[in-house]
């Protein structure tokens, strides 16, 4: 099977672009990231592709007129890199509709609730005051609507009593780097497919980890 080249978009630290970095390192890993590009030049998760030997680059949104002309530039440093799909890892710019379309069932994203829960930003804020027992994080197939594309894989994190948002946030980003890297496995080896606003996933041993609850071993 031809191994899925991969882009990722950052915007800041990159821990989870190091957990797919690690993932791709493996020699059975089906994915390759040919590229790392971030909105903000000054962002860690660039270092980290650097270190690891991949192309990066900064594409400064502050330095285009227009958000079209910003993701035009975007758009052909993807398509130089020989990127098949996208991942955002972090990337903290909401993607107009015509740049989602062009990319549609290719770019997925990971967000820290459970999704359709607790869309947007402050996400463990949220959790915390809606005073729910149960957080974790999701991994979607992007839409045009802002966290709201098919689901691939969720984690569940209980919400201890005395949990302030930074000890959420920090079980929740544990849970991010394992379901993460699962995600693009199975995309890339074609495990994946959408079916209207479902995701399918074949195999046995996927079906039974799309969720993945902390209390056992997956």
């Amino acid at each position: 099977m031809p191994t899925l080249k991969v882009a990722v978009l950052i915007s800041g630290r990159g821990s989870n672009l190091q957990s797919l970095i690690d993932a791709c390192a493996q020699p059975s890993f089906p994915a390759e990231i040919v590229t790392v590009l971030s909105n903000r030049p000054d962002a860690y998760g660039l270092e980290r592709a650097k270190a690891a030997g991949i192309p990066a680059a900064a594409i400064n949104h502050k330095n285009y007129e227009s958000k079209a002309a910003f993701e035009a530039a975007l758009q052909d440093a993807i398509v130089a890199s020989g990127a098949e799909f996208i991942c955002l890892a972090g990337f903290m710019r909401l993607l107009s509709a015509d740049f989602v379309s062009r990319w549609s069932g290719r770019m997925i994203n990971i967000h820290p609730s459970l999704l359709p829960a607790f869309k947007g930003l402050h996400t463990h804020r949220q959790t915390l005051d809606a005073g729910v027992k149960i957080a974790g994080c999701s991994v979607h197939f992007v839409v045009p609507e802002m966290d709201a594309g098919p689901i691939i894989i969720q984690a569940a994190v209980p919400v201890l009593q005395g949990d302030d948002e930074a000890a959420l946030a920090e079980r929740v980003l544990a849970e991010e780097h394992q379901i993460y890297p699962r995600a693009l496995r199975w995309v890339a080896e074609g495990r994946v497919t959408l079916s209207g606003d479902r995701v399918e996933v074949k195999g046995a041993e996927a079906q039974q980890t799309s969720l993945r609850m902390p209390d056992r071993a997956v």
